[in-house]
């Protein structure tokens, strides 16, 4: 192969993988919000066996998470979808606080910029998860993202929600 076909061949590899990093950083999951799942459905639960470190430092264990219904957001310090939806999240958090989980788990940066973000956004527990080992465990791979979970664990809700329809899913669990 010849000088410039090596350096198209190249070229190509580069865009190709630039697209995929600019897709898998810039957007927010595509879903609409919803399992298919309703609460009470047959449907099956979702591991919560896992472990992370809490805001604080300590360890966390996602078992403590059973019997509630439960709202992951999985964010990162420098997404602004996910900066925008802080006011929504602690407006939830507070409303049910004792009633329902929820849980930010910061990752795609480092401990010290999820650290940063987590402190602005009182309400919910946050978890560092710099290595991406949660969101690896519920298959999440973009920011802003939200696992819904009634409380049998089973998911009702995942992907991209905006606050309303996220308040009006949690209600709906608490009844």
């Amino acid at each position: 192969m010849d000088h410039t076909k090596k350096h198209l061949v190249r070229l190509r590899g580069v865009a190709g993988l630039l697209i995929a990093a600019i897709m898998t950083v810039s957007g927010c999951a595509a879903s609409d919000g919803t399992t298919g799942a309703e609460p009470g459905s047959a449907a099956s639960a979702v591991s919560l066996e896992f472990t992370a470190e809490a805001l604080d430092g300590t360890p966390y264990d996602g078992e403590q998470l059973a019997g509630k219904p439960t709202v992951l957001w999985f964010w990162a310090p420098w997404c602004a979808t996910c900066r925008a939806q802080t006011g929504g999240v602690e407006a939830l958090a507070q409303q049910y606080a004792g009633r329902v989980n929820v849980v930010g788990v910061g990752g795609l940066a480092d401990a010290a910029d999820i650290r940063d973000f987590a402190g602005e956004v009182d309400g919910p527990t946050h978890l560092i998860d710099e290595e991406g080992a949660v969101w690896r465990h519920f298959n999440v791979t973009a920011q802003s993202t939200y696992l819904v979970l009634d409380a049998d664990g089973v998911a009702v809700s995942e992907g991209f929600l905006d606050d309303d329809a996220l308040a009006a899913r949690v209600a709906e669990l608490v009844g």
